[in-house]
């Protein structure tokens, strides 16, 4: 569960105000999600809706979050936005603004009366008045951007959840507001809840609206679930996932097939194992998915490269692991970028964690988020046979293929802050 803990200096944001300005704020933080039956091509681009299910893990925020203060008053003379503490232009970016307004617009429409705490028969902001102010948003991410990690479905889940917060909204149907993160970014939707979570492809109303996301179990369900995130490269990907998906939507055949036939199965199967807690074919579909989903990214003209070599080494050494212990003990999956979430059961994480460090070695401090879990790790001695079997498939890697290791789990979704961590410091002139 993500901490109360004030943000960086650097990602504080001090806004001149007059001294009689009322200002209504709400700080949230969001998890990231990754996907094992992926999300790829868009059915509608005007409401950012799938071609196809997809289904992830909301992981732990302990580490991998994103934060976000919303406020609003009528002294903002204009809506405004910081990223990572520095302002972003947004009207010079007609993509951006699209997704900012569908997201505030969309939350505003469902705003609700905000009562004085001391007295619930008082009202201090009618929806009215809300739909009259003017945002400031501030939002920063723990963990890099644009990299393959989900930084855009933490930030548009937490943006819609401060915003929930702040215009006191709420739901005329199930899973609304998941409609309205999927507008800022399509997985986004499943940042919204804890747990593994479906999104819905929807299409048979015609708003779209039926594209949504909804909860399979909660993060409470399948405790003994683990993931490792292996950070091959923190550097902005080549190709976008929206510039992607179009060029696959356009001209992959494997990609068609994949939504229409292929995926729907997958999807049913992936749920039962889920509910099962069957792990070696959850594992299964994970990573056959996860290789169709990069193979689709081959099938496009011109192809699309999202791993390297040191991700195809990774996967080498999964499938190693996996044959010698006789068993499926982990399984990779890769978004859209080189860096490899492996996903395990607790009592083989420390095991999977020393066969990490051993193939792609330590670099600096820091390297392992979890020094508890590193020293074990250090402290673990592989089977013979599990070594020899890596390495006929694998040399022994450099120092810096991996940047960092995650060691994470399952979590919940968007948690409300105090506001002690608020972004915005707010002065009067």
């Amino acid at each position: 569960m993500a901490t109360n803990q004030a943000p960086p200096a650097a990602c504080k944001i001090t806004v001149p105000t007059s001294p009689s300005a009322v200002i209504h704020t709400a700080t949230v933080s969001a998890p990231t999600n990754i996907a094992c039956i992926k999300y790829w091509g868009k059915a509608s681009s005007q409401y950012n809706a799938p071609i196809n299910d997809s289904l992830s893990l909301t992981l732990d925020q302990s580490d991998l979050r994103a934060v976000t203060t919303a406020s609003a008053s009528s002294s903002f003379t204009q809506d405004k936005l910081w990223l990572n503490g520095k302002e972003v232009d947004l009207k010079s970016n007609a993509s951006t603004w699209k997704r900012f307004r569908a997201c505030v617009d969309g939350v505003r429409a469902c705003a609700g009366p905000k009562l004085d705490p001391h007295n619930n028969n008082t009202i201090l902001v009618d929806n009215e008045e809300w739909k009259s102010m003017h945002v400031h948003i501030a939002s920063y991410n723990t963990f890099p951007t644009a990299a393959g990690l989900a930084s855009s479905a933490a930030g548009y889940a937490a943006l819609v959840a401060s915003l929930v917060q702040l215009f006191h909204a709420t739901e005329s149907y199930p899973g609304q507001f998941s409609t309205i993160a999927r507008q800022g970014s399509g997985s986004a939707c499943r940042s919204l809840y804890g747990g593994f979570v479906a999104w819905r492809s929807g299409g048979k109303l015609a708003d779209w609206s039926d594209s949504r996301a909804e909860q399979i179990v909660d993060e409470h369900y399948w405790k003994d679930i683990r993931a490792l995130i292996l950070v091959v490269s923190d550097k902005q990907k080549d190709t976008s996932s929206t510039a992607g998906m179009e060029n696959s939507v356009a001209t992959s055949q494997l990609l068609k097939y994949r939504a229409s036939t292929v995926v729907p199965s997958r999807m049913e199967q992936i749920e039962q194992a889920i509910h099962d807690k069957d792990f070696e074919t959850f594992a299964k579909l994970t990573m056959m998915d996860s290789n169709q989903f990069h193979a689709t990214c081959m099938d496009t003209y011109p192809p699309i490269f999202y791993m390297n070599d040191v991700s195809k080494s990774i996967v080498s050494m999964i499938h190693a692991y996996n044959e010698w212990a006789g068993e499926i003990r982990a399984a990779y999956t890769f978004d859209a970028g080189p860096n490899a979430v492996l996903y395990t059961l607790e009592v083989y994480e420390v095991e999977l964690l020393a066969l990490v460090l051993r193939y792609y070695p330590e670099v600096g401090d820091g390297y392992v988020n979890n020094d508890e879990k590193r020293l074990e790790a250090a402290a673990f001695e592989l089977d013979g046979g599990l070594v020899e079997a890596v390495e006929k498939r694998c040399r022994v890697r450099d120092g810096g293929d991996v940047k960092m290791v995650y060691c994470t789990k399952g979590g919940p979704g968007p948690q409300t802050l105090e506001d002690g961590c608020s972004l915005f410091e707010f002065v009067s002139e």
